[in-house]
């Protein structure tokens, strides 16, 4: 595996000095970008070589560390070291990585801007004034800064592809099974998936492919063998070409409301993939409007039983009272936020009595139906599917006040999660300054095939991409 990593000579160059160097310019913590709550200037390599050594890396807070706080954004957490350490952070570690800091993010993953975590919002590098996308923004500014290469951030709807869009960077969310969810703080534990930030695909392929494999330590890591993800080098050709590739354009995800200047780009990009030799063709996900409301049932759902630990009494924040009762709610009034809240709210609503059969057991049933035509529509012959990422660019903090505004930013993104297939964004172009998306889908552990065309696609844009 070293020797296809350490292809990347770029990657390479990024050392820890040059992390620091950004981040001093850029202000990545709380004075500027807000991007970091917790930082480690001293940390060096934990072993003497690997494709990843020496190069600095940020992980997102919800991901378990031996050497700095896992706070998950949350007053809840405020300060918590975890006695062990996250499997893909290890393996991160071992591979000669150094970690410089955990990024801020919504609070416990909850979110679509960043702008929910107890910590303060976090900003779009490109634009301050804008929001990074949630909820692994943190990691997302850090890459789109150039702070570090690589980042983890988790996906439970979206939280790497959507950031990875309104950063102009790559984000790349995994099958479900194919990274370890061991110490990755749990939202709604059928959904989440640990993903990676690159600057490029080759950096994000280059981190997916360090971390991914079986875990002894997760039961859901499924036991498959990690190929090489790494896309090969087409000599010093920009053009990789994709002849036989089938690619689905699912028209669901391109409606008559489909803002036009995204719509532009993404036909670019299309007729980008079929120069390169591909074959597009039209296919339908009819179930595809249902998954907003099916995911916003589910993962509310689980969360309320994921959340139930934080009750004052193991670990975290415990407020001082006169009996067990008063002080089980008055820490969780005062350690959690407004989202946190609402979401632990609705999802309790939905699995009472009365209402388990009504609303959770009914959106099981159709997340069944569209992990159904995922299935359908690959088995016609179609290798991938091409959409838009997100349904605008980044917007103003504080623009969407509207908590169901708020949740149609995943509209494009969280089918991927609840059909378990993996997914990523990559920069196709430009809208009033702000990056847009494009976004791939495969089949259940096709990455490879997945980052092969996304490199393709990258290469044949060149500078199109920005702009």
């Amino acid at each position: 595996m070293s020797e296809r990593l350490e292809e990347s000579e770029a990657l390479d160059a990024h050392t820890v000095a040059h992390a620091w160097s950004a981040y001093d310019r850029v202000k990545g913590g709380a004075d500027g970008l807000n991007a970091f709550l917790a930082i480690d200037r001293d940390a060096s390599p934990m072993v003497a070589e690997g494709p990843l050594h020496g190069v600095p890396v940020a992980v997102k807070d919800n991901l378990a560390t031996l050497t700095l706080p896992t706070t998950c954004g949350s007053r809840m957490l405020e300060g918590y070291v975890s006695p062990f350490e996250a499997t893909a952070v290890r393996r991160l570690r071992e591979a000669g990585a150094v970690l410089i800091g955990k990024t801020n993010m919504d609070e416990f993953a909850m979110g679509s801007s960043s702008e929910n975590s107890a910590y303060g919002p976090v900003r779009n590098p490109l634009d301050h004034s804008r929001v990074p996308g949630g909820s692994s923004g943190g990691s997302a500014a850090a890459v789109a800064a150039g702070i570090v290469r690589i980042a983890l951030g988790s996906e439970t709807g979206g939280s790497v592809r959507q950031p990875a869009a309104f950063c102009g960077i790559v984000g790349v969310k995994p099958t479900y099974g194919r990274v370890s969810r061991y110490g990755l703080v749990a939202y709604a534990s059928s959904l989440d998936n640990v993903g990676v930030f690159g600057r490029c695909v080759r950096d994000a392929a280059l981190g997916l492919e360090v971390i991914a494999g079986p875990d002894r330590f997760d039961a859901t890591c499924a036991d498959v063998p990690v190929p090489p993800l790494v896309p090969a080098r087409n000599g010093q050709s920009r053009h990789m070409p994709l002849t036989g590739l089938v690619i689905g354009k699912p028209r669901e995800y391109f409606p008559e409301n489909l803002d036009p200047r995204i719509a532009v780009h993404c036909e670019r990009a299309l007729a980008r993939l079929v120069e390169l030799g591909a074959e597009v063709r039209d296919v339908s996900l009819p179930s595809t409007d249902l998954a907003v409301p099916v995911y916003y049932i589910i993962a509310p759902a689980e969360a309320s039983s994921n959340l139930a630990r934080y009750d004052g009494v193991r670990y975290g924040l415990r407020a001082e009272a006169a009996d067990l009762g008063t002080m089980y709610e008055q820490t969780r009034s005062r350690g959690f936020g407004t989202e946190v809240t609402r979401r632990i709210l609705l999802g309790t609503y939905v699995l009472s009595a009365g209402y388990y059969d009504a609303y959770y057991k009914r959106a099981q049933a159709v997340r069944a139906l569209i992990a159904d035509e995922f299935t359908r529509v690959f088995a016609t012959g179609v290798h991938l599917l091409f959409t838009p990422t997100a349904p605008s660019p980044a917007f103003r903090i504080g623009e969407v006040s509207d908590p169901y505004e708020m949740y149609l930013s995943d509209i494009y993104t969280v089918t991927a999660n609840l059909a378990g297939i993996p997914a990523m964004s990559q920069p196709i172009g430009r809208v009033d300054g702000m990056p847009v998306g494009g976004q791939f889908m495969a089949p259940h552990f096709e990455e490879a095939i997945m980052l092969r065309a996304a490199a393709a696609l990258e290469g044949a844009l060149g500078a199109e991409a920005h702009q």
